[in-house]
């Protein structure tokens, strides 16, 4: 008797503006792509979920060990092993499966392959289980894998994104139940294009872990947990007493209430068609990230600093043309940028040329998550 197959997918997102505001619950601008991680998948009546890819080693996860693993941490089998558990802590039937998954999505380019994993072992779940389980839920499930199990201290927007799919804003004032308003924008005569520098991702929690420490150490100077709770008026007139938590916590701040700031005027920039107005505030946000936020390179390596130099490239040849910022967690990877119709190929002959033939990944906005 043949096994009854079912095909699930996830796509991965960008951050359009909002870089590292999420977990201070802040506002964010982002959109799920046209690149996605497909998985064909069957129950296999086991407590056993056994995954093959095309780009990772096996993963097989025993549904009776559903604590984390010490040696796992990292891994995508503790990713895996955290969306389970979240699903069986509260109430949600599991079971093993076995799986192949293949992925469009290059791993360590800032696009959340990780996140579209997580979202995609939610959606199997909820397919083959019969899960009756809401978008937010599989994102808040993958959230929570990549916290208590992977080891990193990511927010919500990722999940979000892949699990919605589509242009949104996404306002995380209230934790538990974010605000999700889809944005409707045409931007004809321009193409959105990742520029890829070479470095990945990986070993950098900690460089990610420093910005929400320190930012929630200036909240809870006043008494907050996060810096959407603290009056950025009153945070002005006491940065005199917040330097004994350091500089860079007080410009991380400051980027803070200005990058929500700026969301906003994106919103509005795209409601009035200003088009140019809301590539401006890309490009502002860029800077913002670059001198505040401080995660476009990493302060122990000083001489490697490829997110800068393609910055700087980027800035000398689109000038107000086109818009570019680092994209996503920072301190490697990549960047995001809308380039004028008809410029597209001295742009990539250009990056190719510096940072290596691929470098450049032209991408369409993805509409609503489907698996």
């Amino acid at each position: 008797m043949s096994v009854k197959k079912h095909k699930f997918s996830a796509p991965g997102r960008i951050e359009i503006c909002g870089n590292h505001t999420d977990h201070q619950h802040g506002l964010v601008l982002t959109a799920a792509i046209d690149l996605e991680s497909v998985c064909v998948a069957s129950v296999n009546n086991t407590n056993v979920i056994k995954i093959t890819s095309d780009v990772l080693d096996p993963i097989s996860v025993d549904l009776t060990e559903l604590i984390p693993q010490a040696n796992e941490v990292g891994t995508a089998a503790a990713l895996l092993r955290g969306v389970a558990s979240w699903l069986y802590e509260n109430g949600y039937k599991i079971g093993g499966f076995d799986g192949h998954i293949s992925s469009e999505i290059p791993i360590g380019a800032g696009l959340s392959s990780s996140a579209a994993f997580e979202v995609l072992i939610g959606n199997i779940f909820k397919g083959l289980f019969g899960l009756d389980i809401s978008s937010l839920d599989i994102a808040i499930a993958g959230q929570f894998a990549e916290n208590v199990y992977f080891g990193k201290p990511c927010g919500l927007m990722d999940q979000l994104a892949s699990s919605l799919g589509g242009l949104m804003t996404i306002d995380f004032c209230n934790k538990a139940n974010p605000v999700v308003t889809p944005i409707g924008a045409d931007f004809k005569g321009f193409v959105l294009c990742i520029l890829d520098t070479g470095k990945t991702h990986t070993n950098l929690t900690d460089d990610y872990a420093e910005i929400p420490f320190e930012m929630k150490k200036i909240a809870e100077h006043f008494g907050k947990e996060v810096l959407r709770e603290v009056d950025p008026n009153e945070f002005y007139i006491n940065i005199r007493h917040l330097r004994t938590y350091g500089d860079r916590a007080i410009l991380r701040a400051i980027h803070f209430f200005e990058e929500n700031e700026r969301v906003k005027k994106q919103v509005l920039a795209l409601k009035n068609n200003d088009i140019l107005g809301f590539l401006s505030l890309i490009t502002e946000s860029g800077r913002s990230s670059l001198s505040y936020l401080q995660n476009v390179y990493r302060a122990c390596t000083p001489s490697e600093q490829g997110l800068t130099l393609a910055l700087a490239l980027c800035e000398r040849f689109l000038g107000a043309e086109g818009a570019y910022r680092v994209h996503g967690g920072g301190f490697a990877g990549t960047v995001l940028t809308f380039i004028p119709e008809g410029m597209e190929e001295d742009f990539v002959r250009l990056m190719s040329d510096i940072f290596g033939d691929s470098c450049c990944r032209f991408l369409n906005i993805r509409g609503t998550a489907k698996c």
